[in-house]
C-alpha cells in the first residue's frame, strides 16, 4: 500500500481583510499572484479570524456595556468587565474560572478559553476592540467552497474541501493547536470502530478526528502570530466528499467526563 504524500502550501500575499470583503475573491487573487491552481481534492484551511473580520464579528468595546454579573465576575478574574461581558453574552456556561482565566462553552459548543474572543492582530487603531467567533462557522464554510468551486469550475463530487480553523488549548496539555471549527467537503471524522488492528484485535474506540489534524497540520504554516498566512491549501490528501460538519466533532454532553 502507497503512503500519500501531502503537501501543504502556504498561500502569500492576502490582504488585509475587513468586513464586508469577499474572501473567495481575495483567495482566487492571492492564488493568482502566487501562480497556483487549485486542484480537485485540495482542502483550503482558512484561519478563523479573517473569517470573522469579513463577517463583522468586530465589537467596539466603548459600545459594550458591562452588567452587574459581568462586572462582578471581573473582578474575580481580572479581567476587563466589557470583555467579560461579551464572554458572557457568546456562552451557554462558565465551566471554570481563576485569575487570567474563563473557560467557557460557547453556543456553538466549544468548550475553550473566553469563548474564542480575541484580541490580537486586529486594528485597535479606532479603539479598542474584539473580535467574536463567525455565527455559523460550517455555514461560512460551505458558502466558501460553494463559492470558490463555482470560480474555479471545480465540481462538488470532486471538488474542494474547506476546514475553518481556530487555535485551542487542551486539558493537560500546554500549547495551542489549530482545531476544525467550521467544514464543508471534508469527512471530518473517520470511524475505525469495529474494524481490525495489525493483529487483527477488534477496534473499540478508534474514531479519528481528521479535521482537526488537518487544521493543525496548517496551524505549523500560518503560524500564531506575526506570520500573516490565514490561508494553507492541503494537497494530496484523499479528499471524499461529505456532508459532515464541524459540529459533528463536538462530542455529545452525556459522553462528557468533564462537566
Amino acid at each position: 500500500m502507497t503512503q500519500p504524500t501531502l503537501t501543504i502550501m502556504p498561500v502569500p500575499n492576502l490582504p488585509m481583510v475587513s468586513e464586508g470583503d469577499d474572501l473567495a475573491a481575495l483567495f482566487i487573487q492571492a492564488l493568482e499572484q502566487a501562480h497556483i491552481e487549485l486542484q480537485a481534492g485540495d482542502i483550503l484551511v482558512v484561519a478563523q479570524k479573517i473569517v470573522s473580520k469579513s463577517e463583522g464579528r468586530c465589537v467596539d468595546l466603548a459600545e459594550v456595556s458591562a452588567s452587574p454579573k459581568a462586572i462582578e465576575l471581573a473582578k474575580e478574574v481580572e479581567k476587563d468587565p466589557r470583555i467579560v461581558e461579551l464572554i458572557l453574552s457568546e456562552s451557554e456556561v462558565l465551566m471554570r474560572k481563576k485569575p487570567g482565566i474563563l473557560i467557557m462553552r460557547h453556543k456553538l459548543g466549544l468548550v475553550g478559553a473566553h469563548a474564542g474572543i480575541d484580541q490580537s492582530n486586529i486594528d485597535h487603531g479606532q479603539g479598542e476592540c474584539a473580535l467574536l467567533l463567525p455565527l455559523d462557522p460550517d455555514k461560512s464554510a460551505q458558502n466558501l467552497k460553494d463559492t470558490l468551486e463555482t470560480l474555479t469550475g471545480l465540481n462538488s463530487s470532486s471538488g474542494l474541501g474547506v476546514i475553518i480553523s481556530d487555535s485551542m488549548n487542551r486539558p493537560w496539555r500546554l500549547g495551542t493547536v489549530g482545531c476544525a471549527i467550521g467544514s464543508a467537503g471534508v469527512s471530518v471524522l473517520d470511524d475505525q470502530r469495529g474494524g481490525k488492528d495489525i493483529y487483527q484485535r477488534e477496534l473499540i474506540v478508534t474514531l479519528i478526528n481528521r479535521a482537526d489534524a488537518i487544521a493543525t497540520a496548517a496551524t505549523l504554516i500560518m503560524g500564531e502570530t506575526t506570520e500573516k498566512v490565514p490561508l494553507v491549501i492541503i494537497r494530496g490528501f484523499e479528499l471524499e466528499q461529505s456532508t459532515s460538519t464541524a459540529q459533528d466533532i463536538i462530542r455529545p454532553l452525556e459522553e462528557d467526563l468533564f462537566l
